[in-house]
């Protein structure tokens, strides 16, 4: 009996239980009209949501698109700019180093650019007509093979006859050119032309021509020293290897080849190959290249006012033992106004200027 009673007495709770009122599940219809949510209103809030979504992911877009700078760069700048220029050249096909310095990689990579392209200077300078190139890859979506015009450097700098590295971007318009540095044999610049300027001669001769940039900074020059009632002539500009080869030897065998070097170039190591060098003289001098000429109002006036057009005196006095060569107060090298005005106001020479800025 207790059995059964156990069993009746159980079944009776568990229907108790179940019996037990449940909490009611509240409809649509249960809600006050106030709180309920429409179709249309519910169609609204997806519509945002998706609006959200399309809005985040143009501003991801526009953060990862990329634009030429509008600005004008060259080597050791170090500015937001240069490393949206190395972006945009990513774009089409580089793969640079994704910094804020121009350097090395950057400057042939512009040389590059520019030999590719047709109507360029190459000159590793980033300008307005490189940008403007630059654009109409990015309009047309065309990309760039890398190495097609100047090709990357190799791991291993090669070396003159004598034991000088030879520079691998001879364009590069602020290519260090000197007893260390020289340039390959077989460089001839592409864009030699004639500044309009007087030559203390007739004949169309190497020595009239100059990389084209140089030669027309070379003529502003000329006007301004005119402008000032100066008369001045150019003498020597461009000078082919085989050129100095031949004017070294003759120096040497005259004067012995380590007197010789203090005054005269060997082979590849001369500025007049790159095209972007300059000896003026005036009637005061007999239209010579002698120290005498720094003293003149010609000289003088050069010496001040040539970082304006964007040369240099190569080799300025009492810098002898850093230049290795001799004052020349008439030898006038074209590296751009920037680098001209800062050289000039710093006091130092070009090789101070490399040393300065790689450290």
């Amino acid at each position: 009996m207790q059995g059964v009673s156990w069993v009746i007495l159980s079944a009776i709770c568990f229907m108790l239980i179940g019996c037990e009122p449940q909490e009611p599940s509240q409809s649509q219809e249960d809600v006050p009209a106030s709180e309920q949510t429409t179709p249309e209103q519910k169609h609204g809030e997806e519509d945002k949501q998706a609006d959200g979504q399309q809005t985040e992911e143009a501003e991801k877009q526009e953060e990862t698109e990329v634009e030429p700078p509008d600005a004008v760069l060259q080597k050791f700048d170090t500015d937001e700019a240069v490393l949206q220029l190395k972006n945009a050249l990513n774009a089409i096909g580089y793969d640079l180093e994704a910094t804020e310095e121009f350097d090395e990689g950057l400057t042939w990579a512009i040389t590059d650019f520019q030999i590719q392209s047709e109507d360029l200077l190459a000159s590793g300078f980033y300008d307005e007509a490189t940008r403007d190139a630059l654009l109409l890859y990015f309009e047309e979506g065309e990309s760039m093979e890398p190495g097609e015009g100047l090709a990357w450097p190799p791991e291993e700098a090669e070396k003159t006859e004598a034991g000088t590295e030879v520079v691998s971007n001879p364009y590069d318009e602020l290519a260090l050119v000197n007893k260390s540095f020289a340039l390959p044999d077989d460089y001839i610049p592409e864009d030699l032309i004639v500044p309009d300027v007087p030559f203390p001669f007739t004949e169309d001769l190497p020595q009239k021509y100059m990389r084209e940039n140089a030669a027309h900074a070379l003529e502003e020059l000329f006007e301004g020293a005119e402008e000032a009632g100066l008369e001045m002539f150019a003498q020597s500009g461009y000078r082919s290897y085989d050129r100095q080869d031949d004017i070294f030897a003759a120096n040497a065998s005259q004067h012995g080849e380590d007197h010789a070097n203090t005054y005269s170039a060997r082979p590849g190591e001369s500025e007049h190959q790159t095209g972007l060098a300059m000896d003026v003289t005036s009637a005061e001098v007999n239209l010579e290249l002698v120290e005498a000429f720094g003293e003149t109002e010609e000289g003088q006036w050069l010496a001040e006012n040539a970082p304006e057009y964007g040369f240099i005196i190569r080799f300025p006095e009492g810098k002898e033992d850093i230049t290795e060569y001799q004052y020349e107060p008439w030898h006038l090298r074209y590296v751009g106004e920037k680098t001209a005005k800062y050289i000039t106001e710093q006091g130092i020479t070009l090789e101070e200027y490399y040393e300065e800025q790689v450290e």
